[in-house]
């Protein structure tokens, strides 16, 4: 018998991949990371269907409890996603340091006679 809580994470998870195969299609995803983003929510969907599945990965890697199965998952994930963001952000950083620099080099050289 499907319940309540495994309609909302179904539908939740159909429409964030509607989410990320629009980002696909306007090319602001790339490939990669349409098929990251799919895995996970294929996964999620899959788990939610039959959670039996997930207690047999949990028992397989020596982890009593399913949902403590999901939570270390979603921590590990939370984490990488936040090194993503955190090379991104370094990545802009650096890049308007770069812009910064040669837009003053290029006035400081305008204003000598």
């Amino acid at each position: 018998m499907i319940t309540i809580i495994q309609v909302l994470i179904i539908l939740f998870s159909l429409f964030a991949w509607s989410r990320a195969a629009l980002r696909l299609r306007d090319k602001s995803l790339r490939p990669g990371e349409f098929f990251f983003w799919s895995i996970i929510w294929i996964s999620l969907i899959l788990f939610s269907l039959s959670p039996l599945m997930l207690q047999l990965l949990s028992n397989f890697l020596g982890i009593q409890r399913a949902t403590d199965l999901a939570l270390y998952v979603s921590i590990i994930l939370l984490f990488y996603l936040m090194f993503r963001v955190y090379v991104q952000v370094d990545k802009q950083g650096q890049e308007i340091t770069k812009i910064v620099r040669e837009i003053s080099i290029k006035r400081s050289t305008k204003k000598r006679p």
